[in-house]
């Protein structure tokens, strides 16, 4: 990383849908280009936030297939510690229905909760501020 961009902050909005997740990542990748991360760790950054995303776009969403609702993803570096924000208005999360499948149970889909937790070293779930119901907050040490 290099040292002459110690501290950045990003903030972009996404329409709430499944076809907004391309630019998620796009947005993603284009923060992280400027931090010059490593390779390997900007693939795993980017995969934990479309994620993330896509929790929110298949959960907190649920059966409301059009919505004109955004989210907004924040990308901030400061003292060496990346933080990543989520903020939607859909239904609020109950912690306690956060968890992945057994990773032995072999199928498509229900691990993204995983990736993040193995990606990340910290995952957050607060009451977001008006107007916002459901603020997440991934954080990892560079």
């Amino acid at each position: 990383m290099n040292s002459a961009l110690a501290q950045i902050s990003e903030k972009k909005d996404f329409f709430v849908n499944s076809s907004s997740l391309k630019d998620v990542r796009s947005f993603s990748r284009e923060v992280f280009e400027k931090l010059q991360l490593d390779q390997d760790l900007k693939d795993e950054l980017v995969l934990a936030i479309a994620e993330a995303a896509q929790n929110i776009v298949k959960h907190a969403y649920k059966d409301i297939s059009d919505t004109s609702d955004k989210m907004e993803i924040t990308i901030s570096l400061k003292n060496n510690e990346l933080e990543i924000g989520f903020f939607d208005k859909g239904r609020a999360v109950d912690q306690n229905n956060v968890r992945h499948r057994k990773i032995d149970d072999v199928k498509p889909g229900g691990l993204g909760t995983f990736f993040i937790q193995q990606i990340m070293d910290a995952v957050v779930f607060k009451e977001g501020e008006k107007p916002w119901i459901n603020h997440l907050v991934l954080t990892k040490k560079l």
